[in-house]
């Protein structure tokens, strides 16, 4: 077998990755830009943004805009231990396949008329994630969802994660970004090997939901709305510049 070039594969990987954010960046503009006008609307009437991702990787998606140096404070994170790999990864997958878990998570964060949540999952099908749409849409909650329309519809409704309804994620949510993920999510193949490797899932869901975070601040700003922005604890004044704002969110942000 010929020597393996690992940097043309690791500079495939880096162009694909590329091409699928690209591919964000044109064909989920206007999308992107109608969930941004309802987060700028909510961030002007001082109103949480909520987010959930239900599902073991799907749960970094929640963390990224949470917290996070750069984020809206604005951001809540549902973060359930049910789904998180360090609770044991086929206890995660067991838990995200388990009907009826996410109605207990959504019911537990008390939403309501009024809220916003951005459900994030990398391909949009699971039973977790499902009712977790399902039950915040019946409480009245505004949806936004971000995954792969193509991984959820290339997905054969018997698989044993779906949700008992066979619903994707993109038909339940008020607005829906796709995040392009192709089907089974790694993209890298290599001669000898029968699976592929390299996921793609977390670079693409970062991508959408900062983007969202970029269209979403600069419509505040043509409001003459200055949000307020988490800065890193670990730069100059750091601390400082965030404690500015705690007691605002303190008691209402439940990660916090």
């Amino acid at each position: 077998m010929p020597e393996i070039n690992a940097d043309a594969i690791c500079a495939d990987y880096l162009a694909t990755s590329h091409a699928l954010m690209q591919r964000i960046l044109v064909e989920e503009r206007d999308t992107l830009d109608k969930a941004a006008e309802r987060l700028a609307s909510q961030i002007e009437a001082d109103r949480l943004i909520h987010i959930f991702g239900p599902g073991g990787h799907s749960n970094l998606a929640s963390q990224e805009v949470f917290f996070r140096a750069g984020g809206l404070m604005h951001m809540s994170a549902i973060l359930d231990e049910g789904t998180l790999l360090s609770n044991g990864a086929l206890r995660s997958m067991a838990i995200e396949r388990t009907p009826g878990y996410g109605r207990v998570v959504i019911a537990d964060a008390r939403l309501g008329e009024g809220d916003v949540l951005i459900l994030a999952n990398a391909y949009g099908i699971n039973a977790a994630l499902i009712d977790a749409a399902l039950e915040a849409k019946s409480r009245g909650a505004f949806l936004i969802g971000v995954s792969s329309r193509e991984h959820a519809e290339s997905t054969s409704p018997d698989h044993p994660a779906r949700h008992p309804e066979k619903k994707n994620l993109h038909d339940v949510v008020d607005i829906a970004i796709d995040t392009k993920v192709p089907i089974g999510d790694a993209v890298v193949s290599l001669p000898g090997m029968t699976e592929n490797i390299s996921a793609i899932s977390t670079f693409a869901n970062a991508f959408a939901l900062n983007c969202l975070v970029i269209r979403t601040v600069a419509k505040l700003l043509d409001r003459g709305v200055e949000p307020p922005v988490w800065r890193s604890g670990n730069a100059p004044g750091g601390d400082e510049a965030n404690a500015r704002f705690l007691a605002r969110f303190r008691d209402r942000v439940r990660a916090l």
